[in-house]
């Protein structure tokens, strides 16, 4: 059982578990790994690991959203995800339409606020008509946003931002001068996270220790938590548990306290 204290001073005791309310991620990035190799596990084809694994989205959202939340984002397919056989890529898009289908007026129920990053121009078109549905559905929302990525890649996120750039500059909205003096706050305001903060912690459930190409720009503060876990089984009480030892590490941003 978890609990939970509004205290700024309280310290954080491993038996009970506490969660300081005062201190909880603004946002929080899934990478949802270990689909397919939790159906193999079973003896299962992958297309059922993929199934699993859109069923398990709700309880994380209903869990983030509970705690305070603001922001989660889920790597739901990348830019190489491409290369995956192809009747396992149209599951993957079937599973999408029908989860925003069936869920969409709940989650507009419960206040959540659906956006993505990625070019989701590539996607099959009954994708990209539920995902610009549940966008315009949702927009006046103001509870957690559930940001999907997908077609994401930090490496076409950081190309994205520079062609972006460089188009208004063509355009005649900056300047050479302009220019030379990006920030590095200008040069996030082209990126598909405009307006988003980075991410705090990011989770990578499966076993797999590495970012695979998911929000390069974004985390170079970010936290990184670690499970064996396969992400169909990963539950609210992992994110939890995630949440708890973000909450008790030193986040010092290169400074000295």
């Amino acid at each position: 059982m978890w609990k939970f204290t509004t205290s700024k001073n309280s310290k954080l005791n491993p038996d009970e578990m506490v969660l300081d309310a005062d201190n909880i991620p603004c946002h929080v990035a899934v990478i949802m790994d270990g689909n397919g190799r939790w159906a193999e596990q079973r003896r299962l084809p992958r297309s059922m690991g993929h199934k699993a694994g859109v069923e398990n989205i709700n309880k994380i959202v209903r869990g983030a959203s509970d705690i305070g939340v603001k922001y989660l984002t889920l790597y739901a397919f990348s830019t190489e995800n491409w290369q995956r056989p192809n009747d396992e890529v149209s599951t993957i898009m079937k599973l999408l339409v029908e989860y925003l289908r069936k869920e969409l007026n709940n989650l507009h129920k419960n206040n959540v606020k659906v956006k993505t990053i990625g070019d989701i121009s590539k996607l099959p078109k009954p994708c990209i008509e539920v995902l610009q549905e549940s966008k315009v559905k949702t927009e006046n929302n103001t509870g957690l946003v559930l940001n999907l990525a997908l077609n994401y890649g930090g490496r076409a996120d950081i190309l994205y931002a520079f062609k972006n750039v460089f188009a208004d500059y063509k355009k005649g909205k900056l300047n050479a001068e302009d220019v030379e003096n990006l920030t590095e706050k200008d040069f996030s305001d082209y990126t598909y996270t405009a307006g988003i903060p980075d991410p705090d912690i990011i989770i990578r459930p499966s076993g797999e220790q590495r970012l695979s190409n998911f929000l390069l720009w974004q985390c170079a503060y970010s936290e990184f938590w670690y499970s064996n876990v396969m992400w169909p089984d990963f539950t609210v009480e992992y994110l939890y548990k995630a949440i708890y030892d973000y909450q008790n590490r030193d986040r010092r941003f290169g400074k000295v306290k």
